[in-house]
């Protein structure tokens, strides 16, 4: 047998493309001024400064992936908007605890090294990162030939947020409160499997769809802008992230015992594309707990506040009332019938 007739390249995993690809992302990674002091992308670790203005400070962390949204990315190949995705759905998870995201991590596991592929969705990161106000401060890249198949990849991201122990949005809830709707922008990354479903059985090519083509590829919206300065001005009791589950699931997570979340469902606005999901043939039920039915994060306010919290979103996304907090035992009660009207 020939000498070094076996190498970790011949079986499929290729370090010298991961480094460069580490090396790409450190590069256009140098213009983060918070931490530039430290040289975080390609160690072992990151380190990081914690805020020095807040009195008792508590770090809150979250991680999640954008399930079968990626198998869309892969039909359309695009892949600079679905790490504004994976930013979305951890850090709009942080600000319900009331918390400001600082640093955000990645892992990428894929079938084989795609510089091309692999830089798009970083830079999709990137702007996520950017836009929620945190750093991308590292990463993990792994190339698994025989976990994935060709073209296949999977992302996953890991986020720190930080708040004041008294701006903590626990427990501030109260009787009479309104409950305010915050409009998404789309699917977000929650039921994607249902609609691929759909897609296969109706046999609909989204590339030659230009309204799904745009609807389903189109990232989620991060909240933490708006959400983050009504907790600065104290408008806010308490807010939920509608993500799989649904409006029902979600907002049961922060409802106080003794408090119910009377929500009218009538009230809601839906959007053409949950209009489209519903017009094939999937019962209120299924949709109600598979997607946010145009309806992507949650606010919980006094009444006093209502006026006062619009100028803080621009006018896609300006919250509406659909219900109010009542005493009670459950802790959410749906009523009437969501419109679909498209």
């Amino acid at each position: 047998m020939k000498k070094g007739k076996f190498t970790y390249e011949k079986s499929g995993v290729n370090i010298a493309a991961a480094d460069k690809f580490v090396r790409y992302i450190s590069n256009i990674s140098k213009n983060n001024k918070e931490n530039s002091k430290f040289k975080n992308i390609g160690g072992f670790g990151s380190i990081s400064n914690i805020p020095n203005n807040i009195k008792k400070p508590k770090i809150v962390a979250s991680t999640d992936g954008v399930g079968t949204k990626i198998e869309i990315a892969n039909i359309l190949n695009k892949y600079d908007t679905i790490g504004i995705d994976l930013v979305a759905m951890c850090v709009n998870d942080l600000i319900v605890q009331g918390a400001k995201p600082l640093l955000f991590l990645d892992y990428i596991s894929i079938n084989k090294i795609d510089l091309k592929k692999l830089k798009k969705i970083i830079k999709g990161i990137i702007k996520g990162c950017k836009i929620a106000g945190c750093e991308l401060v590292g990463g993990e890249t792994a190339e698994m030939p025989d976990t994935y198949e060709k073209g296949k990849f999977d992302i996953a991201g890991f986020s720190v947020g930080i708040v004041d122990q008294k701006k903590i949005l626990t427990n501030k809830i109260k009787e009479n409160n309104l409950i305010l709707a915050v409009p998404s922008n789309g699917i977000h990354s929650n039921g994607y499997s249902l609609v691929r479903y759909i897609l296969k059985k109706k046999k609909i090519n989204i590339k030659k769809n230009n309204f799904l083509k745009k609807e389903l590829i189109r990232p989620t919206k991060i909240y933490v802008n708006e959400v983050l300065k009504l907790i600065k001005h104290n408008l806010i009791n308490g807010c939920a992230n509608i993500t799989g589950g649904g409006i029902s699931d979600n907002i049961k997570r922060i409802m106080p015992d003794g408090l119910t979340a009377n929500i009218n469902l009538g009230k809601i606005k839906t959007t053409r594309i949950f209009d489209w999901i519903k017009k094939n043939k999937i019962s209120d039920k299924e949709m109600l707990k598979t997607f946010n039915c145009g309806m992507g994060f949650c606010i919980i306010i006094k009444k006093q506040n209502l006026k006062k919290i619009n100028k803080f979103f621009d006018k896609n996304f300006k919250p509406y009332i659909v219900g109010k907090i009542i005493k009670g035992d459950k802790k959410i009660k749906l009523d009437e019938k969501i419109n679909w009207s498209r």
